[in-house]
């Protein structure tokens, strides 16, 4: 079965070279996204024979993604692996990325820095890869180790059904969601990281906020009712409770109680626009997904 093994590439001419002599002993079918470096990333991958997708600038992880997503579809590939360029992850661990969906038993792998194996990950990142990973299976209702893998495997049906469409680091949470939407298989096996002095070129903070935000947008689109209809239903209740009971005080005292007022005003106003967001959001998805089954 043929084997692509895609590469997000970002100012990587120190490591770009190993990692790809390192992986044609696996399969000559490797591309590359050089995302808009500025050093010799792009000279070295074709030097070595890789397909080189260049961005004008540098985009972002998610759209180096996409644009290997993009190149496996066109080639057809049958599996398409993700491999990161900062020679932190270990070839040899490919073969047992790609065997699950080999044996049929999965649709898409990942590979989990966290089952089985202990990581010297440091303590500060693996916090946030940890609750990272709860918030995305609150949303898929998985039971994954490591949402974050950047070593994954896909099959063919994955590359040609998801379409992607975040820009940074979530996408990740993404393709998660929306393989978990077209109920594809997702598998874990353990793979082990080889950490360096540099242990992450993303930056934590903006990396976790970018998977959060992106968590919440899916999960939005397709539990629209749940997301802003129990909201919408609490600041509802609220906003009565406390006009209520401003109607109370004025029925007693004669006088209106300004902040009471205002509270049971602005809740049941943010509530009703909770749940017209609701019914709305909600509406138009389903024509959408009835358009796509037609």
């Amino acid at each position: 079965m043929n084997i692509t093994i895609g590469i997000p590439a970002f100012n990587e001419e120190d490591n770009i070279g190993k990692v790809i002599i390192s992986l044609k002993k696996i399969t000559d079918d490797i591309i590359v996204c050089d995302d808009g470096s500025t050093d010799l990333t792009k000279e070295i991958a074709e030097g070595l024979g890789a397909k080189v997708i260049s961005h004008e600038k540098n985009m972002g992880y998610g759209e180096a993604i996409k644009s290997i997503f993009n190149e496996a579809k066109k080639k057809e590939s049958e599996i398409l692996v993700t491999f990161d360029a900062d020679n932190q992850h270990r070839p040899e661990d490919i073969t047992n990325i790609v065997k699950p969906i080999l044996d049929k038993q999965a649709d898409m792998v990942i590979g989990s820095r966290f089952l089985k194996n202990e990581t010297n990950m440091p303590n500060y990142r693996k916090f946030g890869v940890k609750v990272l990973t709860k918030v995305t299976n609150m949303s898929i209702k998985e039971n994954l180790t490591d949402s974050q893998s950047g070593l994954r495997a896909y099959q063919k049906k994955v590359l040609q059904i998801i379409n992607l469409t975040d820009s940074g680091m979530g996408i990740s949470t993404e393709i998660l969601i929306k393989s978990h939407q077209n109920k594809f298989r997702i598998v874990e096996v353990p793979i082990q990281i080889l950490y360096g002095n540099n242990t992450s070129t993303h930056n934590p903070v903006s990396h976790g906020t970018s998977v959060l935000l992106s968590t919440i947008k899916y999960t939005s689109i397709q539990h629209p009712l749940k997301f802003y209809g129990i909201p919408g239903i609490i600041f509802l209740l609220v906003g009565l409770t406390f006009s209520l009971w401003a109607l109370q005080i004025y029925a007693e005292e004669t006088r209106v109680v300004t902040n009471i007022a205002l509270v049971g005003i602005g809740a049941i106003i943010l509530g009703v626009v909770l749940l017209i967001s609701a019914i709305l959001l909600y509406s138009l998805v389903s024509v959408v997904q009835e358009n796509r089954n037609t």
